[in-house]
């Protein structure tokens, strides 16, 4: 299981553990959606379009590893290796996000707390850098839209 527990209000920075392991720290942008992790070694930088609908990750010689598409909609994408990997959200009344088999959830993403903005993931079949990009895409889309909110 993958978690994120954020360990900065102000920044919005997160730590990120895979079954209890430290692995990598989510350092958002402080002025536009995205943000950069290193994980085994590698630098990654995860950048979005104005909208935040989109997102792509690249690694530190600036190649695309990943690609987010339609975020914040009810169902959304991310393309990896030549994979397509599908997300919906089952309700409009919960931030959960569930990876899709067709019609059949095989994975989950869920806020822990909302008071102390935690979040854990269960995405079997993804490689770690993979989730670790989904996480924060989820991070980031719900940080938008909890300043949308309060705004």
């Amino acid at each position: 299981m993958l978690t994120a527990k954020q360990t900065s209000v102000w920044r919005g920075r997160y730590d990120l553990s895979q079954d209890g392991t430290p692995i990598a720290v989510w350092d958002p942008s402080v002025w536009k959606s995205g943000g950069r992790f290193e994980l085994a070694g590698r630098a990654y930088q995860v950048r979005s379009n104005a909208w935040g609908t989109r997102f792509t990750m690249t690694d530190e010689l600036d190649i695309r590893v990943a690609e987010a598409e339609r975020v914040g909609r009810k169902t959304w994408t991310v393309l990896a290796d030549g994979r397509t990997y599908a997300f919906r959200r089952p309700s409009f009344w919960r931030h959960d996000q569930e990876l899709m088999d067709g019609d059949t959830p095989v994975g989950l993403i869920r806020r822990t707390s909302a008071w102390r903005n935690e979040a854990s993931a269960e995405l079997p079949g993804l490689p770690l850098p993979l989730q670790v990009f989904v996480m924060t895409v989820i991070l980031t889309m719900w940080r938008a839209q909890d300043s949308a909110a309060a705004a």
